[in-house]
């Protein structure tokens, strides 16, 4: 944590009103919230609280004035921010100054790395501090932070609590955080409001008043509490080998190396490339699940994409069994898009990066429909697993209007909907309450039972234990990973 901040005017906190206000996205029947009414005074800590879909991130967007105007939906009520001052507070900054901040704000969510470092090889939890950090520089009066723990690990969500913590103390902003889970903000928070996703408060009060739950109304609206009991994990028997990596060295191939450069790594060869420091050795096998976990930036989702063909090796050997690879190569990096479908399934950290569809329904059919099955073959998978993860309601809706964690599930949803052997996860289960957590946790200890294999790049241990998973811990320092 830095010892001192850097000097310039100090915004004064904001005082927030919402009145019976609600938003629409254009083309959806339903609000994504309405008839929601709180205040919140200046300086006040708020933990905001919901089920899944109850419009926790659209109040936030909605308090940050970027929903957008009538042609991305529609708003009724009122949405006030008083002394709004503060943000033009942050323009002209003297060159000094600002260099002071961005040194400052970056060392107080423990972002260590070169200014010139490009964005793009950040890992989604250095991203997410990068993110906090550009906040922090504007010295802002009201503070809004959606997930900002998402992707990290336990250090680091420590850590960027601590920093949000060190502002508050010294600028006495006001805080509107949302979170599904409660204990990294719970004694920094004076007040939590829990959203109902039927509209309006369903909670407000002091934290421990309302995270009783005496009543039960949380509970039975997924929302998660500080007691949440997590599943036992089924025993399953491992079936015939998958996947194998052996000495597996990975890590971000140049964009300009050649093709045939590339074709030389698929096949065993080395390719030149910024490797990550460990190597793997592992076994993926029939019903088997394997969490790769460690700090943020490690290299998780680097491996994940590996394994899932979606990159090439850049040293070692990957070589897929018979079982796995069919009539095809046994590198899977060199297999084509059709290959993978029924083979390997992945879910990227980022959901958007893999929608194609105007409709949730439509996302869904893509791979089914590129497998060429018969219709009622694929309005069937659809509607299984529209059902299994609660999205049934969201068919007709666009994929980009989604909650976060709907967005979550939509995007495994995608990948189990072609019925790969082998599924490549990448945190998936951010943004769940507790209802939808354990509707994915049921889904993919289902597929274990079927003898599909699960390799989940996470720092959701609670998920880890509750399908099975062996663990594979990565580290930087370290050089080889068994």
């Amino acid at each position: 944590m830095p010892d001192m901040e850097p000097a310039g005017p100090q915004p004064a906190p904001v005082a927030v009103h919402v009145g019976d206000w609600g938003w629409r996205h254009a083309g959806r029947a339903a609000w994504a919230v309405r008839g929601l009414s709180l205040s919140i005074e200046p300086g006040e800590r708020v933990l905001l609280l919901g089920a899944s879909g109850a419009g926790k991130s659209t109040l936030l967007a909605g308090l940050a004035g970027v929903l957008g105007g009538d042609d991305d939906g529609e708003a009724e009520g009122d949405l006030r921010l008083d002394d709004v001052a503060f943000a033009g507070e942050n323009l002209g900054v003297p060159r000094d100054e600002l260099w002071s901040r961005v040194r400052w704000s970056l060392d107080a969510v423990g972002l260590d790395l070169p200014l010139d470092r490009s964005t793009a090889q950040l890992s989604g939890g250095q991203k997410q501090r990068l993110a906090l950090a550009g906040l922090l520089a504007m010295r802002p009066g009201l503070l809004l932070l959606d997930e900002p723990t998402a992707n990290l690990d336990p250090d680091g969500a420590r850590e960027v609590r601590d920093a949000v913590a060190a502002v508050l103390a010294r600028t006495g902003a006001t805080l509107i955080v949302v979170e599904h889970r409660v204990a990294v903000w719970r004694e920094l928070v004076d007040r939590v409001i829990v959203l109902d996703a039927a509209g309006g408060v369903l909670a407000d009060g002091a934290p421990d008043a309302v995270l009783a739950d005496t009543a039960g109304r949380l509970r039975d609206a997924g929302v998660w509490l500080p007691d949440e009991p997590v599943p036992t994990a089924r025993p399953v028997a491992a079936g015939a080998s998958l996947l194998e990596a052996r000495s597996l060295a990975v890590g971000r191939a140049p964009l300009f190396a050649g093709r045939r450069a590339r074709r030389r790594a698929e096949r065993g060869g080395e390719l030149v490339g910024h490797a990550l420091p460990f190597r793997a050795d592992l076994t993926i096998a029939e019903g088997s699940a394997l969490a790769l976990t460690g700090p943020s930036g490690v290299g998780k989702s680097t491996l994940a994409l590996t394994l899932g063909g979606l990159l090439p090796p850049l040293g070692g050997e990957l070589t897929a069994a018979p079982a796995l690879a069919g009539r095809a190569a046994s590198a899977p990096a060199v297999w084509r898009s059709r290959e993978l479908l029924t083979r390997i399934g992945t879910v990227f950290q980022n959901p958007e990066h893999q929608f194609i569809a105007a409709s949730v329904r439509d996302e869904l059919a893509a791979g089914p429909r590129a497998l060429a099955l018969a219709p009622e073959e694929t309005a069937a998978r659809v509607e299984q697993l529209l059902d299994a993860l609660g999205l049934s309601a969201l068919a007709d809706a666009n994929p980009f209007t989604l909650s976060g964690g709907q967005k979550r599930r939509l995007s495994v949803a995608t990948a189990l909907a072609t019925r790969p052997r082998l599924l490549v996860l990448d945190e998936p289960t951010y943004g769940q309450d507790a209802t939808t957590w354990r509707r994915l946790v049921d889904l993919i200890a289902g597929l274990r039972d079927e003898g599909h294999a699960v390799v989940a790049a996470t720092h959701d241990a609670e998920f880890a234990a509750a399908i099975g998973a062996d663990e594979l811990p990565l580290a930087v320092a370290r050089e080889a990973v068994a």
